[in-house]
């Protein structure tokens, strides 16, 4: 089973920055693919970037693209999304998650979720 730990959420206002932080432990291993997910209130959650196990491959929801970052610590199930120009629509509760492939990564039924955390951009 997989432990995912998530951080750094917060009240912000509109137009700031939060870096958030998640541990994956458990059945994972240092090359797992890692990826940001986030459900806002009465929505479906959706996946907001991915990377794969040594940081060279990364994707981003056309959402976020351009002003948030994700990346990891190298051999580490560690996770990290640097979100900047934030806006009151990407206030939702952010998940990680990890896959044993990058491909799995938008495949996965994940079974594990962790208790996420919460960002909410005030305008």
């Amino acid at each position: 089973q997989v432990q995912l730990v998530a951080s750094g959420g917060r009240l912000v206002q509109a137009g700031g920055s939060l870096r958030l932080s998640c541990v994956a432990s458990g059945r994972t291993f240092a090359m797992d693919a890692m990826a940001w997910f986030r459900q806002a209130p009465g929505k479906e959650r959706e996946r907001v970037a991915t990377i794969n196990w040594n940081g060279d491959t990364t994707s981003y929801a056309e959402s976020v693209e351009g002003r948030f970052t994700i990346s990891r610590d190298y051999g580490k199930t560690t996770v990290y999304l640097q979100m900047n120009s934030l806006k009151p629509e990407d206030t939702a509760v952010y998940y990680c998650n990890v896959a044993p492939t990058y491909a799995a990564l938008f495949s996965t039924n994940f079974k594990s979720w962790g208790q996420g955390t919460q960002v909410t951009v005030s305008s």
